[in-house]
């Protein structure tokens, strides 16, 4: 919490003590003349009184539970220390206050002086009691500050998590992705240079997706689809059937906002993976969008012994978990499933 705040508490909660205090004073007196008596004391020398007796020792045991207690005794969890750290600073303010309290006798007006030990006692333990009272706000204030500042802490650190997260993505994908790519427009150059070129400025709209739309939180679906038609294009080149790769997409919200690079992982793992791509198809992506969600099959055939060796070598179900758990938490439902060496991802996502 910004220290501008937390100092406007502070002003706030004893402006509105010493309010209480005024309307306090302002009722007895009232009370006291319809019943046709002495109102007592005038306001100032009722002000020195609240002043030693209810504000001083209120100050004292406030800022002592704020300060110290807090943070040396609750924070830690020593509580038998806690209680008699409570116990003793109390009477101490009361003390203190009582004594401040006492010097009024020198200005005309004796406050402890001339009482009995017994009646002295007593009010001692009314005064600490108040003092308790304004201590304990004391905790509660410093809990909640305590308790906001480790909250937007948290926040911070799933923030830096999440980008660390989105960063490793990128990393990951980036590297085996291009190095294949490159090669094998470098084989198209000297064969077929038109298609080599369309496949490279293709290339650059990939490259430009990745260095500029995905720092941002959100970007518009339509532009993710675009990647990813792009992204299944540059893979169709490194085989003689282009018809290996089905990809569907069904369905508009032609205003909808996701997380950049969602879909990405799952199409980049299947094309890793895929074990036979003359089947028609080896690779089935689909797209189902409807206002609210959009529901996301990936598939693709796969031998387990080879799956086996490559585990390692994609992004790990454990990666891809935790960052949908990040951007959409309680609003996805990711299945796998590894039926008749067919590798399929549904993901489903609320917007």
């Amino acid at each position: 919490m910004k220290k501008p705040v937390i100092i406007l508490l502070h002003v706030g909660y004893w402006l509105v003590f010493l309010l209480l205090l005024f309307v306090l004073y302002g009722l007895s007196s009232a009370a006291a003349l319809s019943n046709e008596q002495d109102p007592g004391v005038g306001a100032g020398e009722w002000f020195k009184l609240m002043f030693s007796t209810t504000i001083l020792p209120g100050v004292i045991c406030f800022y002592t539970f704020y300060f110290i207690i807090f943070s040396r005794f609750l924070q830690k969890r020593r509580i038998p220390e806690f209680f008699i750290s409570v116990f003793v600073a109390s009477y101490v303010a009361a003390i203190i206050g009582g004594g401040v309290g006492s010097l009024n006798y020198f200005l005309g007006h004796f406050f402890l002086l001339d009482k009995n030990l017994p009646t002295v006692l007593s009010m001692l333990t009314f005064l600490a009691f108040i003092a308790l009272l304004n201590g304990v706000i004391g905790l509660v204030m410093r809990g909640f500050i305590t308790w906001y500042s480790e909250i937007k802490m948290k926040e911070d650190l799933n923030k830096k998590n999440f980008e660390m997260e989105l960063a490793l993505v990128k990393s990951q994908i980036n590297p085996h992705f291009l190095f294949n790519t490159i090669n094998n427009i470098d084989v198209l150059i000297t064969k077929e240079p038109e298609l080599a070129s369309k496949y490279l400025n293709t290339l650059s709209d990939i490259m430009r997706f990745m260095l500029y739309e995905t720092k941002a939180e959100r970007i518009l679906l339509s532009k993710e689809l675009a990647y990813i038609e792009k992204f299944i294009g540059l893979h169709k080149i490194r085989s003689n059937n282009p018809e290996y790769v089905h990809y569907t997409v069904t369905g508009s919200a032609p205003n909808m906002m996701i997380a950049p690079m969602l879909f990405i992982p799952f199409i980049e793992n299947a094309f890793k993976h895929v074990a036979d791509k003359k089947a028609n198809p080896a690779i089935s992506i689909s797209l189902n969008i409807d206002k609210e969600k959009i529901t996301f099959i990936c598939q693709n055939n796969f031998k387990e012994e080879t799956r086996e060796e490559n585990e390692h070598s994609g992004l790990g179900d454990g990666l891809i978990r935790k960052r949908l758990q990040l951007l959409y938490p309680d609003k996805h439902e990711l299945t796998v499933t590894t039926d008749n060496n067919i590798y399929a991802v549904y993901l489903t996502i609320s917007c």
